[in-house]
């Protein structure tokens, strides 16, 4: 099987060795012959790719000279495409055709880049497994028995079967990062800012953000290089200037300063993946960084903080969903307050009405200062203490997750446990920090595992430069499933 990377698709178009149309052919191809298996999709739009790319091999040559010329993408499905469905994994949505695309929707597709469908994911981006969309689950396309993460696991699998190159995720605990990590490929989760919310279908406002899913490291700062930057539509995002990140990837790790927390990383995880992971820092150290041991005294608070702040925001971003503005109303309702207790009630899945409860819970009279202001206090604490490790260091390193991909319906019935899939990824998101999952090896049943690198504020730059060099030393990024099993 040949595994292309966007930036070997890219060149090919531009150089004419191969049109914009026949990689769209070949993608959708792909996806017709393993999605089933799969089910990394919950919507194609083959004949608007086609139109797409074709249109892209009528311009002349010098207007194909784009950032991203003829490179077929994938977009998870909580992010608003216009005229294509997008459902955000729920029944609440399951119709909804939006009247406009996101801010980086409209800049990939500006770049020549071909949209071929949408992604599947967990309900509301809520969830570690993507067993939370109301559409079914996507499976690992290294063990069709295993799940992909969450909650844009559809992205991830849609590129590591390589059924597309790149795909767009949104993390807001570690929903990039976590399925990257399962599925054996990179996921960067940019600064909080660095790349507009607008179309985003929103989970927690103060935690989300969109991120890339690619091959290389190189791939994912062509994405990151069009779709960040001021956008007018959303005032969250920030008014830096946006750096060409490929130029940073010098292969050149001298004088950087690699930050471990062995208090963080000391205990639960995976012989497997601990082994995996300490092999990559060997490399990492070989190719001439420092590595020294950092503390994150606080990061042992991260799950319940996250669990209470992300909640919280769920459950007003949420309210919305009452079937008289959006979606779907319930029938048959009697009165008006019947109308939106049926409608909630059945538009909802199960994880989705767990949240909103919990959400509602910790913002309710009586107990708002105890629950959520206490969570907003520690989070500042968990803040501070990356700002300490980074007087230090220029990346903190970690697994990315504890354990390689669990089975399909392992932790269904014990919320905790999925939720502790998290423990490693929800400190960037509430600190407001980059970081991204990079291939680094395998268990030894032949599961793919993910290392962390996690960059100061608005410095992309530094964890993509690592991750470059390491894979010029290493072949991970290249593992692909020949078929999925």
């Amino acid at each position: 099987m040949t595994v292309w990377t966007a930036r070997e698709m890219r060149e090919a178009t531009i150089r004419g060795e191969m049109s914009a149309t026949e990689m769209c052919r070949e993608s959708l191809e792909r996806i017709e012959r393993l999605d089933a298996r799969l089910h990394a999709f919950t919507t194609l739009d083959a004949d608007g790719a086609l139109a797409r790319a074709a249109e892209l091999d009528r311009r002349p040559l010098a207007e194909r000279v784009v950032p991203l010329a003829g490179v077929p993408v994938a977009v998870k499905d909580n992010l608003c495409t216009r005229g294509l469905r997008t459902t955000a994994g729920s029944r609440m949505l399951e119709h909804f055709h939006p009247p406009y695309d996101a801010t980086v929707v409209a800049r990939l597709t500006a770049a020549g880049a071909v949209v071929v469908g949408k992604t599947n994911c967990d309900e509301f981006a809520m969830g570690s497994s993507t067993e939370h969309s109301a559409f079914g689950p996507s499976r690992n396309p290294w063990a069709l028995d295993r799940a992909p993460g969450g909650s844009s696991g559809g992205s991830a699998v849609a590129v590591a079967a390589n059924l597309v190159p790149l795909a767009l995720g949104s993390d807001t605990g570690g929903s990039i990062r976590q399925p990257a990590a399962f599925c054996g490929v990179l996921g960067l989760k940019p600064t909080y800012g660095r790349v507009s919310r607008y179309g985003l279908i929103a989970f927690a406002s103060s935690l989300d953000q969109v991120g890339p899913f690619a091959r290389t490291a190189h791939d994912a700062a062509l994405v990151l290089n069009v779709i960040a930057g001021v956008d007018p539509y959303d005032a969250t995002c920030s008014v830096r200037p946006v750096p060409d990140f490929t130029a940073s990837l010098t292969g050149d790790l001298r004088g950087l300063c690699v930050g471990i927390p062995r208090d963080v990383v000391g205990e639960g995880v995976d012989a497997d993946v601990m082994r995996a992971f300490e092999t990559g820092i060997d490399v990492l150290h070989e190719r001439g960084a420092q590595v020294v041991d950092v503390t994150l005294p606080h990061a042992r608070y991260g799950i319940p903080v996250y669990y209470l702040v992300a909640t919280a925001e769920a459950s007003a971003n949420l309210a919305r969903f009452d079937g008289v503005r959006y979606g779907f109303r319930a029938a048959d309702a009697s009165t008006l307050a019947e109308m939106y207790e049926r409608t909630r009630d059945l538009g909802f899945g199960a994880e989705v009405k767990r949240r909103i409860m919990l959400g509602t819970y910790a913002l309710s009279a009586g107990y708002y200062d105890a629950y959520y202001l206490k969570a907003q206090q520690v989070r500042t604490l968990i803040r501070q203490d990356f700002d300490r490790a980074f007087d230090r260091v220029d990346v903190v390193a970690l697994p990315t997750t504890p354990t390689a991909a669990f089975r399909l319906g392992e932790h269904l019935d014990d919320p905790l446990q999925m939720y502790l899939a998290d423990v490693f990824t929800v400190g960037a998101p509430l600190a407001g920090l980059p970081a991204l999952s990079m291939p680094c090896g395998f268990t030894q049943a032949k599961l793919p595992v993910g290392l962390q690198l996690i960059g100061r504020m608005f410095d992309e730059a530094t964890p993509l430069r690592t991750a470059d060099a390491f894979e010029r030393d290493t072949d991970w990024w290249r593992a692909a499933p020949d078929s999925p099993r």
